[in-house]
């Protein structure tokens, strides 16, 4: 029966996970196809991996697609939102996922990758909403991923990429601010060292992140999909504008 009722939560919600082809986009997008929603999700270079997560979902008896889109292209981002919407006839429930990393000493770092990271990560996320606003209704739900490196920055190297996350608060205060009133949610969740093939708990700097979390482990990506599940779900219905961290208390 607890399949049963999860699976129901979000019947008959349309949600589009962006960079949902791994990590923690993948285990979002999986995520909400078990409680019932049909998913899209976007992906910019790994179409087989993409293809394979919209299988699984599709074997849930979900509908799904992968679209490719690059989140530093505003016009891909705006056209894939668009695309979505008309494909499943609307759309419910934005992730804003994808994001990318610069890590090293800052007179090191090369503009263009400035550039990049501060498209992806900030640029991205906004233009996503901007998008996906016209289509939501009331209950619709915006949740993007932040970093635990938005709230501490233990160690040296990541000005660019804390900048990026930490911009993204005041994103989701102002959007949650100015779409209350629509009965539509935009909420921030801060995952901190998680284990996936970009950042595995196995890596040469993994004993060092988990040091600096109070339970002294990493994360998996199903511990972020469960709380993104919440928020998106009926029982999130009255949170919005928080920053909410699963870094394993990485911030205290």
């Amino acid at each position: 029966m607890g399949k049963t009722m999860a699976a129901a939560r979000l019947a008959g919600k349309v949600a589009l996970v962006t960079g949902g082809s791994r990590g923690i986009g993948e285990a979002v997008a999986l995520r909400l196809a078990e409680e019932g929603a049909d998913v899209a999700l976007t992906y910019r270079d790994s179409a087989g991996r993409a293809e394979a997560v919209a299988a699984e979902i599709e074997g849930m008896g979900r509908r799904a697609w992968a679209v490719r889109a690059d989140s530093a292209d505003p016009r891909a981002i705006r056209e894939a939102v668009d695309a979505v919407a008309t494909r499943f006839g609307r759309l419910d429930i934005l992730v804003n996922n994808a994001g990318v990393g610069v890590v090293g000493p800052i007179e090191e770092t090369d503009e263009a990758d400035i550039d990049r990271v501060l498209d992806v990560n900030v640029r991205g996320p906004l233009l996503a909403s901007k998008a996906a606003v016209p289509h939501l209704g009331e209950g619709g739900r915006i949740v993007t991923i932040g970093s635990c490196m938005a709230e501490r920055v233990a160690f040296p190297g990541g000005s660019v990429y804390a900048t990026s996350k930490a911009a993204l608060s005041g994103l989701t205060k102002a959007l949650a601010r100015e779409l209350g009133s629509r009965g539509i949610t935009a909420n921030l969740v801060h995952p901190g060292p998680t284990d996936t093939d970009m950042n595995p708990a196995d890596g040469p700097s993994a004993e060092l992140q988990a040091g600096f979390t109070a339970l002294g482990s990493f994360g998996t990506p199903a511990d972020v999909a469960g709380t993104i599940a919440h928020l998106v779900g009926p029982e999130g219905r009255y949170i919005t504008g928080a920053a909410i961290a699963v870094d394993g208390g990485f911030a205290v």
